[in-house]
């Protein structure tokens, strides 16, 4: 009997490894995407559609989590015992946090053969290995309801006093001057981020999001003191903290809200009939600064470190990275593409390129450039400053408390 069974688990074992080795060389390909909203979902579709066409062997399946559910699952996604091959990310720090922890398979022997500027090699490697795929990048600025400013007779502000007095004008219209839907804190991080540039300096936000100046400083505490003055004058529109980001922008394609500080991507949500009465201006100049910073972020692909099928991976994010595939994902939404062979998708693409071209800092974003967890804890101080601006220096008081453990745990 005893024979029979030690048998029998040979057999097993042999069947196992069969299997096992059988799976090495898998024509499967497991995508995460957090490209929930359905303009991005489509594009996203069409590359990986042109991949499984020009690679005929590999069977892809793309998962999609809702963009907030999945910056919460992305640890999951990584450390889970076969993890998905390809997962939609960030570049910067949002990215190397992951790196400096084994979590993620370096991506080299792909990247040599893309053209990217030498500054996205930067963000995307860590300690000299390459582990991010960037493929498009936008900016943030100030968008607004052409047809709310053509009927009210404003002209797009350049400077802050002239935003405060379109701020005025929409209020007296009855219509909320700024929309943000601060449900997803992180619409919030813009505000910080163009607020304190434009106040104290890109040099001086650099060394705030590496968490070498106090939040009770005096220069952030006037950054935040120009936040708080928008909330005690009723421009930031009510019960903010209620809307997710969509939703806020849908008050302002409706003309219930006027302007809106937001990424590109805003577009994408924009229902057809809505999308030519949207227009941007660059962030009002403060105190007569004219040098001003531009969040760029740039957005790409990771390959976990446990990902089962990482030969497929990898040639996925050759691909990735190839101007053909860049074109297909980019001229459909107006991005900027990381590859530079691929030309400027649109005049709006290239009014906001010049932007970037012409500004003296560059930002990935708040939630990007500082670490998660600080990220995080200044959002919602940003979000609870905008609620309650008075009291803004009690909040700020508790977020450097917060700053001085997070960064001393990270030493």
């Amino acid at each position: 009997m005893k024979r029979v069974i030690a048998i029998a688990c040979a057999v097993l074992a042999a069947t196992t490894l069969f299997v096992a080795c059988g799976k090495k060389g898998s024509n499967e390909l497991v995508i995460q995407s957090y490209m929930s909203d359905e303009a991005p979902k489509q594009a996203f579709q069409a590359l990986v559609d042109d991949f499984m066409k020009k690679n005929p062997g590999i069977k892809v399946t793309v998962n999609t989590t809702a963009h907030e559910q999945y910056k919460t699952q992305l640890m999951n996604y990584l450390t889970a015992k076969e993890a998905p091959d390809v997962l939609t990310w960030f570049a910067g720090f949002r990215m190397q946090q992951y790196a400096a922890k084994g979590l993620l398979e370096p991506i080299d022997a792909v990247w040599k053969d893309a053209d990217f500027p030498a500054a996205f090699k930067t963000a995307s490697s860590y300690n000299g290995k390459v582990y991010f795929m960037p493929q498009s990048w936008y900016w943030w600025a100030v968008y607004y309801n052409k047809d709310v400013f053509a009927k009210l007779n404003l002209k797009t502000p350049n400077t802050w006093d002239e935003f405060l007095a379109v701020c005025a004008a929409l209020k007296n219209a009855g219509i909320e001057p700024i929309a943000i839907g601060a449900k997803d804190t992180w619409t919030a991080g813009g505000w910080f981020d163009y607020m304190n540039v434009a106040v104290n300096g890109g040099a001086f936000h650099q060394d705030v999001t590496a968490g070498k100046v106090a939040y009770t400083d005096p220069r952030i505490v006037k950054t935040f003191d120009y936040i708080a003055d928008l909330a005690k004058k009723g421009y930031i529109m009510k019960n903010a903290a209620s809307y997710s980001w969509q939703e806020a922008a849908t008050l302002m394609f409706d003309g219930k809200a006027g302007m809106y500080l937001m990424g590109q991507f805003i577009k994408d949500v924009a229902p057809a009939d809505k999308k030519d009465s949207i227009d941007w201006f660059k962030f009002p100049i403060v105190e007569g600064n004219a040098a001003y910073g531009v969040d760029t972020p740039f957005d790409g692909y990771l390959v976990p470190a446990k990902a089962k099928n990482k030969e497929n991976a990898l040639k996925f994010m050759a691909y990735l990275g190839t101007k053909e595939a860049q074109e297909l994902f980019c001229k459909p939404l107006g991005r900027l593409a990381a590859n530079q062979n691929v030309p400027v998708p649109n005049a709006d693409a290239q009014r906001g390129l010049d932007m970037m071209k012409g500004a003296a800092t560059a930002m990935q974003f708040y939630d990007r450039d500082a670490p998660e967890e600080m990220a995080a804890k200044g959002m919602n101080a940003i979000v609870e400053i905008m609620g309650a601006p008075d009291k803004a220096a009690e909040i700020l008081a508790a977020l450097d408390k917060e700053r001085e453990r997070i960064y001393a745990e990270l030493k």
